[in-house]
């Protein structure tokens, strides 16, 4: 029980750096802050999510105790990864920051002028 414990909390915190590692990548390499947040939103929060996934497990199966608070943190960085780096980027586009040269289609473009129009 131990060895498959082992390879499961070795599993998942790997797993999680290898998706922080992604992350870090994507905040170097993407043109833009619109691209950056979705990398630092999106593979960031799997990532930690994976990381205290392990710790729970580990601290549950080898230590033999149940912690409550990993699993609202996971829960809570669940929820708020993603809305948070939806609500940078939405703040970013509205503040007036530059889309890329290589960005193909600018979907808000047209809701944001037709909430304008609404509101003279």
């Amino acid at each position: 029980m131990t060895v498959i414990a082992n390879t499961l909390i070795i599993a998942t915190i790997t797993f999680g750096t290898i998706f922080i590692l992604v992350t870090a990548i994507g905040l170097i390499r993407l043109p833009d802050a619109f691209s950056r947040a979705h990398a630092a939103s999106k593979s960031a929060t799997l990532g930690v999510m994976s990381i205290l996934l392990g710790v729970f497990l580990h601290f549950w199966l080898i230590e033999g105790h149940f912690n409550s608070r990993i699993l609202l943190g996971i829960v809570f960085i669940f929820i708020t990864g993603p809305v948070g780096g939806h609500m940078m980027g939405r703040a970013a586009y509205l503040s007036g920051v530059k889309l890329s040269d290589k960005t193909v289609r600018d979907d808000l473009a047209e809701v944001i002028k037709k909430k304008r129009e609404k509101l003279k």
